[in-house]
């Protein structure tokens, strides 16, 4: 039988993973998204395509550049996941 504090630490163990895959593009895109509001409200350019088009390649870019660190944290996450689950199957 499954304990409740085994559940809540794979549980715990999962989202912290997805915060930390999920940051290093989420603070890409916020920052640049940040740079391109000011570059609009200082040159009143109110072009919706200049919002998107930045932050789309930049998240690209961002995703080639952490793309392995994003990687390797699931790939440790899974594995400790799937070893967890021998280690319940086995006792």
């Amino acid at each position: 039988m499954i304990s409740q504090g085994v559940v809540i630490d794979i549980l715990t163990q999962a989202v912290t993973t997805v915060v930390i895959c999920a940051a290093p593009v989420l603070i890409v895109a916020m920052a640049v998204g940040l740079i391109i509001s000011i570059f609009q409200a200082t040159t009143q350019i109110n072009e919706q395509t200049l919002a998107f088009v930045p932050k789309i390649v930049a998240v690209m870019l961002s995703l080639l550049v952490f793309g392995g660190f994003i990687f390797s944290t699931i790939n440790s996450f899974v594995t400790r996941l799937f070893e967890s689950i021998n280690n319940m199957i086995a006792s």
